[in-house]
């Protein structure tokens, strides 16, 4: 029977040649694995589709959302034209915001509910992106007849409002109350912008440079709030691949 050195002896040297196998080829199996790493990265963003948003027609949108005019619209719904006066008593049309993306909202300087908790959203989303020039903010007020120019003013400083990326805007009722129904599907009431009519919602829209919907939030809401800057910066990515294609 072998003695335990005979077959100790026989042993060290197996593990030293498969050691010195190991160490022989320790840089080239890394270098594959690395290479493996690489190639499969590479196969997974090539297979990955880009990141995208829908493109909101009032059909897609509950009804109750969308003024009965425009609820059969399928397709090349945008923002209309508007005419409206900041802060600062400037005119604010749509080219101020070409090219640009931009979220909007309805509320009301004086309102004690749901509009403190957007308006500091909105002030989140302007500190998230104070130097991203490519995105601005568009508040509108439903009550014009009291958030004259001086009140908006008042308001804008109080809430550390930076005018040149985010404008609060008042003018003619009907034309505020048929933007926030016939173009930004915000508001679940009808009306005709009348004396009497009263629009009050949490929604904010986010818009792209073409004028189109791509996305729908509850500003009360902080994770959509955080949804919302998500989407932003996959909209910036959109818009990016699209100018690179032209």
């Amino acid at each position: 029977m072998p003695s335990c050195d005979s077959h100790c002896n026989f042993a060290i040297p197996k593990r030293k040649g498969m050691l010195h196998f190991f160490a022989k080829y320790k840089k080239f199996a890394i270098v594959m694995a690395i290479l493996s790493a690489i190639i499969l990265y590479c196969i997974y963003t090539l297979l990955k589709p880009p990141p995208s948003l829908p493109v909101y027609q009032p059909t897609m949108v509950a009804a109750d959302l969308v003024d009965t005019t425009v609820q059969d619209v399928k397709k090349y719904h945008r923002i209309a034209d508007f005419k409206l006066v900041n802060q600062n008593g400037d005119t604010v049309t749509q080219e101020d915001y070409a090219g640009k993306i931009y979220v909007a909202d309805f509320f009301f300087t004086t309102c004690q509910t749901i509009c403190p908790i957007m308006t500091d959203h909105m002030k989140q989303i302007q500190e998230e992106l104070k130097n991203d020039d490519q995105v601005k903010l568009l508040s509108h007020t439903v009550i014009p007849e009291t958030d004259t120019v001086a009140q908006l003013k008042r308001y804008a400083i109080e809430k550390g409002v930076d005018d040149s990326k985010w404008n609060l805007v008042t003018g003619p009722k009907k034309d505020i109350y048929d933007l926030a129904r016939k173009s930004y599907l915000a508001v679940k009431t009808t009306g005709d912008g009348g004396k009497y009519d009263m629009i009050h919602t949490e929604n904010f829209m986010l818009i792209d440079p073409e004028k189109r919907i791509r996305g729908f939030y509850d500003g009360t809401d902080p994770d959509a709030i955080d949804k919302l800057l998500d989407d932003i910066e996959t909209l910036k990515k959109i818009e990016a691949r699209r100018n690179k294609a032209d």
